[in-house]
């Protein structure tokens, strides 16, 4: 299977559960054993790669700045790249701006990904019950992408996707052992940096420095 073999199957759960008006938004970077895959919640209308009128690649995080940010402290983002984001509005960003940047995501071999794909207008809590449906087709992209670690942001997207009730503050560095389709996968759960989450950023950074450290890559 291939990952966009999963994007009708994403279209027709957002008219489901996300705004009709928006598009999904799916993955991207580094698809052939990235280093890092780091699940996020699930989109929002801040991407402007949501809109109906984008013609370019439905990638997370187009049209944003914060978790540019986080990736650049991770010394995984270019500074130049990094300071024009800084200076970008997010309407400004263009389809050739959003493949430059994930072109540098493909080099630092990292993978973005959401647990949901149903973009929302806004930064609304989606129920469990939502994000679980997504759940499996998550385990496919990780079946594909073959990811070496797995980076889990925030204590609902770590409890459905290690299928245990998780407080990221008592797994702090811990590393989960999941078998999915056969193959064994690492997984962290690491503090949600994006939105309200902003203020847990640096014990964010802090987490996944030591994971990368540990587990000898970057």
């Amino acid at each position: 299977m291939k990952l966009e073999e999963l994007i009708p199957l994403y279209d027709k759960m957002q008219q489901k559960y996300g705004a009709k008006e928006l598009d999904s938004i799916y993955n991207g970077g580094c698809t052939k054993n990235p280093n890092i895959c780091f699940v996020f919640m699930n989109p929002t209308g801040r991407n402007i790669a949501s809109r109906k009128e984008w013609i370019g690649p439905k990638y997370p995080w187009i049209g944003t700045k914060n978790v540019w940010e986080i990736f650049y402290r991770l010394n995984l983002l270019d500074a130049s790249l990094y300071q024009r984001i800084k200076e970008m509005k997010g309407k400004e960003w263009t389809v050739s701006f959003a493949n430059e940047v994930y072109e540098n995501v493909c080099e630092y071999r990292y993978f973005i990904t959401n647990l949901g794909k149903c973009t929302q207008v806004d930064a609304r809590e989606l129920p469990d019950d939502v994000l679980k449906k997504y759940l499996n087709l998550l385990k496919k992209e990780f079946a594909i992408v073959k990811p070496k670690v797995i980076i889990l942001f925030g204590n609902q997207v770590s409890s459905i996707v290690l299928g245990e009730k998780i407080s990221v503050s008592q797994v702090r560095r811990k590393k989960f052992v999941k078998k999915i389709y056969g193959e064994f996968y690492s997984f962290y759960s690491v503090y949600y940096p994006v939105g309200n989450g902003r203020f847990n950023l640096d014990k964010a950074i802090q987490d996944m420095k030591w994971i990368f450290h540990e587990e000898g890559i970057f």
